[in-house]
């Protein structure tokens, strides 16, 4: 069972309990704020909490030993999760991303000290080349811990995401190995 201890959070591997409350932020918690800054562009299909568990407790894993996603929990309960999916398995390149759903949770630099523990496991645990992140200009958060923890700017695609009827530029964001080791 992997569990990563941080100083404020912890990661843990995914369970059914820890799934039906990241089910509860994702579709049953009324305010939804996560959702206004987590790919605001994308829509998200509904899905029940028995398929839920289910497809996310059956996801493959990026390597031997190593998930797809690991809950984030902060004073015993679940607040987000952690995620990684293949873009090009022949070239070791991963894109990876995080969610805090508690708002309570925000500013308090859980969001950067999760998603470093996330991108060290993956560097430790895998030989991958690089690690990148996507998202939009209006989330300024993201970008700023991404820039924290050493990822670059590396693509703008301009007014490439709409949000509320407004266009967004695309932000592309990426660590290399050897900029990880320093």
């Amino acid at each position: 069972m992997i569990e990563i201890k941080g100083r404020k959070m912890e990661l843990i591997e995914n369970t059914a309990e820890s799934l039906d409350a990241l089910y509860f932020w994702r579709f049953e918690e009324k305010e939804q704020e996560a959702k206004k800054w987590n790919g605001p562009y994308i829509p998200e299909e509904y899905m029940s909490k028995e398929h839920h568990r289910e497809k996310w407790l059956n996801d493959e894993e990026i390597a031997a030993g190593v998930p797809t996603s690991l809950a984030i929990k902060a004073d015993e309960k679940v607040i987000g999760y952690v995620g990684a999916y293949w873009v090009d398995q022949n070239t070791n390149w991963l894109e990876t991303g995080i969610v805090i759903y508690d708002k309570d949770y925000w500013n308090g630099g859980y969001g950067r000290e999760a998603y470093t523990l996330w991108i060290d496991f993956l560097f430790e645990s895998t030989d991958l080349h690089r690690l990148g992140m996507s998202t939009w200009s209006g989330n300024e958060r993201m970008i700023k811990v991404a820039e924290r923890i050493g990822m670059r700017e590396e693509a703008r695609i301009r007014n490439a995401r709409m949000v509320e009827g407004q266009y967004f530029d695309a932000i592309k964001m990426g660590m290399l190995r050897e900029e990880w080791e320093k």
